[in-house]
């Protein structure tokens, strides 16, 4: 019987295509590692400013603003930028008027009242009022450009104010207008220039355009005054209309009551001797001359 020998059985090489076992990673990090770990999470140590100033300097008071490097050099760079620039001291309260006269010349103001020089033409404003002004101006040490931007402010907000108060008047006079018109009825336009031609004649134009009541309406435009000189008028036409003294008008009527009253009998007029007897004579003359024209 042979003897069967076993051939060694040669192990077959793993398929390419399947998975290697990956090492097994460390699971704990070194003693350096984590000590390097732990350096890196702690805050930074903060370095005083003042422990770096050399003992000498220590008590510089320009040195005790400063609590940090990054003050410091922010500090010296602001401070590089004005080397050689024109500086202006400021002063303080302790400073005399020359003081900031200096300061002012300085700064750019003009060196007189009529320095000052402005963009817009100087027949737009008054010049009364610019030369008064400018004067101010220049005490108070304004540069021109703040000058100018203070007139232009004050045009503009004298312009608003004068827009505004226009809507005003022209509210206000249809306002009057509408309330004339309910209460005139059919006569409104013959009561109301009866009206005007009064008023104008007894208080003049200016007065009645340019005085403001208190309900915001001019006193041309205020229902109550048109309604005043409406019902006058009604009462004048009534009797002839005279101009009297000034701006006043009065009626021929009571014009001859007057002269009855000084006329009658024993009064001045009549005695010769009486202290009041030329007095009166030269008033009832008047009045006379008054009503005949």
């Amino acid at each position: 019987m042979e003897n069967q020998t076993t051939a060694p059985v040669e192990q077959s090489e793993q398929p390419k295509d399947v998975a290697q076992p990956e090492a097994t990673p460390e699971v704990k990090e070194t003693v350096l590692a984590e000590a390097t770990t732990e350096q890196q999470q702690e805050e930074p140590k903060v370095i005083n400013f003042k422990e770096l100033i050399p003992e000498e300097y220590k008590e510089e008071k320009a040195l005790q603003n400063f609590s940090t490097m990054n003050d410091f050099v922010k500090s010296y760079l602001s401070a590089q930028k004005l080397v050689g620039a024109n500086k202006v001291a400021i002063p303080n309260k302790m400073a005399t008027d020359e003081d900031w006269e200096e300061v002012f010349n300085k700064l750019g103001r003009p060196s007189k009242p009529e320095g000052y020089e402005y963009s817009f033409k100087e027949d737009e404003v008054n010049p009364d009022q610019l030369k008064s002004f400018n004067e101010t101006a220049y005490r108070i040490g304004l540069l021109p450009k703040q000058a100018e931007r203070i007139i232009k402010f004050y045009n503009e907000m004298n312009e608003q104010q004068q827009a505004d108060q226009t809507k005003v008047f022209e509210q206000k006079q249809a306002e009057a207008m509408t309330d004339l018109k309910k209460e005139f009825g059919p006569t409104y336009t013959k009561r109301l220039d009866q009206a005007k031609k009064l008023a104008v004649e007894t208080l003049g134009s200016e007065m009645l355009n340019n005085t403001i009541m208190k309900d915001g309406s001019r006193l041309g435009d205020n229902v109550s005054v048109i309604k005043a000189f409406s019902m006058l008028a009604d009462k004048l036409s009534e009797d002839e209309i005279i101009k009297g003294e000034g701006t006043g008008y009065v009626t021929a009527k009571e014009i001859e009551n007057e002269i009855s009253e000084l006329t009658e009998d024993g009064s001045p007029y009549w005695n010769k001797t009486h202290p009041n007897h030329k007095k009166t004579v030269d008033q009832v003359f008047k009045l006379r001359e008054q009503l005949n024209g």
